[in-house]
């Protein structure tokens, strides 16, 4: 059962789902969070150590990093050293355990804030291990990066945007001036020709596929989702990490998945 507080949240927040969604779209799997202990293995495997864009942290698949307690997922960014790291969190995803293909992807979150943070909420190709990236495509449903704290991104990556980048609208953003004290619902909806982000039911972007641009879309294919709250690198540190923010919390309150 959900936390009492945040029922008149999840009531309203229900029948504003519900009332928007196409008749094609059915709940096809749903993570509640409603147990307690470690991520649902049969679900959710784990990113460890260095992983990507020069980021400080070393994610780790331990308790304190990443754990399910009042019916949330909590990833947890802490300041000690590992190692060569000053900082530890968690990244895990269902690669391997759970894909996606077309339909809607919705994850329910409120998101942590402070100069250095970097949480996201993902998706990459399932043929990732082969094909490596950005052939495998991403979507970023959202990113927010704490020197900016107020702005959520959603973006799309294909190699067409990795060669060039500004020749197709493949990025928006909105402002969230609560994203911190509220949970908000972060949403893809994913069809045949194009990709639909959505906060909160307001559609933030539209990328449609075109057929004389092939290099541009990689989303024909099953993905794989990820949650991870990263500290510092190329983006997330570009203005510095303010220790003064640690213990950092993520809190994912569901993921669930419409087809």
């Amino acid at each position: 059962m959900k936390r009492t507080i945040l029922l008149l949240f999840f009531t309203t927040c229900m029948f504003t789902l519900q009332a928007q969604y196409s008749p094609q779209f059915k709940l096809a799997w749903a993570e509640e969070f409603n147990y307690e202990g470690l991520p649902d293995t049969a679900v959710w495997g784990y990113e460890t150590g260095y992983i990507r864009n020069h980021e400080l942290q070393c994610y780790t698949n331990n308790a304190e990093n990443a754990r399910v307690e009042n019916g949330c997922l909590l990833i947890e960014a802490i300041k000690e050293k590992v190692d060569t790291f000053l900082y530890t969190s968690a990244s895990i995803n269902t690669l391997g355990k759970k894909e996606f293909f077309h339909g809607r992807i919705e994850v329910c979150a409120k998101i942590p804030t402070g100069k250095g943070a970097w949480p996201a909420i993902w998706m990459m190709g399932t043929d990732r291990p082969t094909v490596g990236w950005p052939e495998c495509g991403e979507i970023d449903i959202m990113e927010n990066v704490g020197y900016d704290p107020k702005r959520f991104h959603a973006t799309v990556h294909t190699p067409g945007s990795r060669k060039d980048p500004d020749a197709v609208i493949r990025s928006n953003s909105i402002l969230l001036p609560d994203a911190y004290t509220n949970f908000h619902v972060f949403a893809v909806e994913w069809h045949e020709d194009r990709l639909d982000f959505f906060v909160d039911e307001k559609l933030t972007l539209s990328y449609r596929k075109d057929e004389t641009l092939p290099q541009y879309w990689r989303f024909d294919k099953p993905h794989y989702l990820l949650l991870n709250l990263a500290i510092g690198g190329a983006w997330g540190g570009a203005h510095g990490i303010d220790d003064s923010i640690f213990p950092l919390k993520y809190y994912v309150d569901w993921v669930r998945y419409y087809n």
